[in-house]
């Protein structure tokens, strides 16, 4: 095609929630490789103001928001003047519904990016979702505000993303699909026997061994909790049901999810670790831009292996299938519990396997109902942490 029959787009305005975490870090390096194509318009952060302040300074946004609102003060010193500063859970709410903004990127670690992203969706703001809760805890009411709003959910997770990629073009949907696979690393114990996890320290939960990540997600990817909120997420971005969603343990993490179809044909896609490219791919969709990432070497791939999970020994995915299979108020239960008993852990009041152990017994105490308000979820994220502090012993 001529490039001179080719209408150039406009830069993608973006509002990014979560800028000083290691997605928000990753999104502003993507940036800087496409200026041409994404601005940044609206940055957010939970606490961590200098870096935030350097941020502004860097993109020279007008309009930020911090959710520790007790440090405003501190940020309004370290910014330039003209930038609005809005604080607290509303303040996120109010940025993610920016006048101008085409989308907004959620990489909030938790729940608290749940009501900024249906402030977002209400706007008619396309969502980049990278934070998991969100599809988690309330998957049939995001899913179903976007549908009426008539807004795009575009997966940021690697593994999302690379179904993402893997279905684009795929015509008919979901009756082509058999299942889709995603992959995990296996996480830094994926080779101990069961009986030394007990023995597990902090230290060693927190060293992934191939993914730099913040410190929840990254002793969820020791336990195989980030995998089961992953399936539970994929239920709703791509409407297949969760006895169609599997794991497979993939060490190398180069293959970072795949779709296997009804004619048994696979797809899958491959890159380097590198979180810029599912971030890049989510924000230019539906073009495909050269950025200056590095496209891999073939020939210095020595093997790429796969290997099922140990379901036995690493029960996260089990508990999973069954909060997805059981649907209503389960998920966010699962979800809830699993952040109270990571921060027990984190606080040396729980071992390492203990963290299965609290989700499975707060799951197993809840009376589920149906997860079709905000708040109904939000009710039951409540109880499942109550529950759960107590089986931590608190």
């Amino acid at each position: 095609m001529d490039d001179a029959l080719i209408t150039p787009r406009q830069r993608k305005k973006v509002v990014l929630l979560g800028s000083t975490g290691s997605i928000g870090r990753s999104t502003l390096e993507v940036a800087r490789l496409l200026p041409e194509r994404i601005e940044l318009v609206g940055l957010a952060a939970n606490g961590s103001v200098e870096a935030l302040a350097a941020q502004v300074r860097e993109t020279g946004v007008k309009h930020v928001a911090l959710h520790d609102a007790s440090r405003v003060g501190e940020l309004r010193a370290l910014l330039p003047a003209g930038v609005e500063i809005l604080a607290g859970p509303a303040g996120l709410a109010e940025l993610a519904t920016l006048e101008g903004a085409d989308m907004v990127l959620v990489a909030i670690v938790g729940t608290a990016g749940l009501q900024p992203a249906l402030a977002a969706i209400e706007a008619g703001k396309d969502l980049a979702v990278a934070s998991k809760e969100i599809l988690v805890m309330a998957g049939e009411i995001v899913t179903a505000a976007a549908a009426r709003k008539g807004v795009k959910l575009l997966p940021v997770d690697r593994e999302h993303n690379a179904i993402f990629q893997c279905l684009d073009g795929h015509r008919g949907g979901e009756r082509e699909v058999s299942r889709l696979v995603l992959t995990a690393s296996g996480g830094p114990f994926r080779t101990w026997p069961a009986e030394r996890l007990a023995e597990v320290t902090l230290a060693q939960a927190l060293k992934h061994p191939t993914w730099e990540m913040g410190r929840k997600i990254t002793i969820d990817s020791a336990t195989l909790f980030n995998k089961g909120l992953e399936m539970i997420e994929a239920r709703w971005l791509f409407g297949i049901g969760m006895e169609r969603i599997d794991v497979v343990v993939h060490p190398q993490s180069i293959v970072h999810s795949m779709v296997e179809f009804v004619d048994g044909s696979v797809l899958a896609q491959l890159s380097r670790t590198d979180m810029c490219f599912p971030i890049q791919y989510a924000l230019t969709w539906p073009e495909r831009l050269a950025g200056g990432l590095r496209p891999l070497d073939f020939g210095q791939l020595a093997k790429l292996e796969f290997e099922e999970p140990r379901h036995d020994d690493f029960p996260a995915l089990g508990l999973a299938r069954e909060a997805g299979l059981t649907g209503g108020t389960l998920p966010a239960v699962f979800n809830a519990a699993n952040e109270v008993a990571v921060e027990a852990f984190v606080a040396g009041a729980i071992r390492f396997p203990d963290i299965w152990r609290v989700v499975g017994e707060t799951m197993g105490r809840h009376e589920v109902t149906a997860a079709s308000s905000l708040a109904a979820v939000i009710e039951a994220d409540g109880w499942a942490r109550r529950v759960a502090r107590v089986a931590c012993g608190d």
